[in-house]
């Protein structure tokens, strides 16, 4: 699903009942340099400060200012990143994970955000990728940058530029951010100002951003989910989506944290693929290695992810078995991974009897098994009184499906963070 907004109305019964046949990719990627630049060391307490799910580029109907599709040429994309750790250094990830072709990045920075596309003055770094600063990707591959020394806040802003020399054909993205990002024409990477810039919905070439952390942080957690992770009904440009949440209480702790990654995708699955709209991406098993695995000092991971199969009218016996899966390859990577139980959908358009009872079932299997590492309630935090089988009214965004900022903040103050941080 998608950003609550009349516009996305019937993109949300598509979320439920379509998703993408594309093959989950995975490679190292394939760099050639050219130009030239020198790049800083790599040693420090590295952490994964954002990272958003990419998915294959495909032209979205209700989202046409999304040019991840048709592809970029002689372009710059501005992405805005909210980051949940801060540090003295950043690297950052550029993806062509879904792109058929090589692609070429002629130029790339990062700065802290000021006012919309512009930067605060003096943050502009221009990046380099074994000292260049060019670098071709190959089709299904990432190039991770040298890292450059800049101060950054936890729950700071960044904008990472991208251009473009060349044709791209449809390129990796992220759709659906609650957040407006930002494109111009032309080589505006090093641009301080926000002139020629104009807004887009999407993310796109970047998939990561990793800090050079102070030691209080340990390591990253990871939000394993669908919309309700990823952006959906909350409020745009306010980072207010449930892993910003955690984020904000993990920092105000004191003593040893952990930086947070939303690995959440609009309309995702568990279990299945999506015919024909890759922009619900691959479902969870077929992205844990690249999505969850992958990120730079991860420790755990939550999973919150089964609605949309229930949607699809999946069986209770085939959830489990799935997160069973889920559990096993987390475990084996020496990880611990907490299950958090699903928010209820009660007077949603997907309720059926059926479907409530699968509903009921799962949620006692994620509280009663025993296969996590620690269970997080979200359906009883946000459950209505006297009926749990639907969201309170106070944390229903409208659609009795998603909740809203008030309901995404209820769900992150449901973690136990003594439960999540131990060792």
């Amino acid at each position: 699903m998608t950003q609550s907004s009349s516009r996305f109305g019937a993109a949300l019964l598509a979320a439920l009942a379509v998703a993408a046949t594309v093959v989950a990719v995975r490679s190292a990627p394939s760099i050639v340099g050219t130009g030239a630049a020198g790049g800083g060391g790599g040693g420090g307490n590295w952490v994964a400060g954002w990272a958003p799910s990419p998915v294959a580029g495909s032209e979205i109907p209700w989202m046409p200012d999304c040019p991840a599709g048709k592809g970029l040429t002689d372009q710059t994309v501005r992405n805005v990143a909210f980051l949940a750790a801060g540090g003295s250094a950043v690297r950052v990830r550029v993806t062509n994970t879904f792109g058929a072709t090589a692609l070429r990045v002629g130029r790339a920075s990062v700065a802290v955000q000021g006012a919309d596309a512009a930067v605060v003055p003096g943050t502009v770094r221009e990046l380099t990728f074994g000292g260049k600063t060019s670098v071709t990707v190959a089709a299904g591959g990432r190039a991770l940058s040298d890292p450059v020394q800049l101060s950054v806040a936890a729950l700071s802003t960044l904008l990472v530029s991208v251009y473009v020399p060349e044709a791209t054909g449809p390129v990796t993205n992220h759709p659906f951010t609650a957040q407006g990002n930002f494109l111009a024409a032309g080589d505006r990477a090093l641009s301080p100002t926000g002139e020629g810039y104009s807004s887009i919905p999407c993310w796109m070439l970047v998939d990561g951003i990793d800090v050079r952390a102070s030691s209080r942080f340990t390591g990253t957690v990871v939000a394993l989910g669908d919309s309700i992770t990823d952006t959906s009904a909350t409020s745009g440009n306010a980072n207010k989506r449930y892993p910003d949440d955690l984020a904000r209480r993990l920092n105000a702790r004191r003593g040893s944290t952990l930086s947070v990654v939303n690995a959440g995708l609009g309309g995702n699955r568990l279990l299945a693929p999506r015919d024909g709209e890759p922009y619900w991406g691959v479902p969870a098993l077929a992205r844990l290695e690249r999505d969850v695995f992958a990120q730079t000092g991860v420790k755990s991971v939550i999973l919150f992810e089964g609605v949309n199969d229930i949607g699809y009218s999946a069986g209770a016996d085939e959830m489990i078995a799935g997160y069973q899966q889920v559990i096993a390859q987390t475990k084996a990577q020496g990880l611990r991974i907490y299950g958090a139980t699903i928010t209820p959908f009660g007077g949603s358009f997907i309720e059926t009897p059926e479907r409530l009872a699968t509903w009921r079932a799962v949620n006692h299997w994620i509280r009663t098994s025993g296969e996590f590492d620690g269970v997080f309630d979200f359906a009883k935090a946000l459950g209505a009184p006297g009926n749990p089988e639907a969201l309170a009214t106070q944390y229903d965004s409208g659609d009795h499906l998603h909740p809203n900022d008030a309901g995404c903040q209820a769900m992150a103050d449901t973690v136990n963070l003594d439960v999540l941080l131990r060792r």
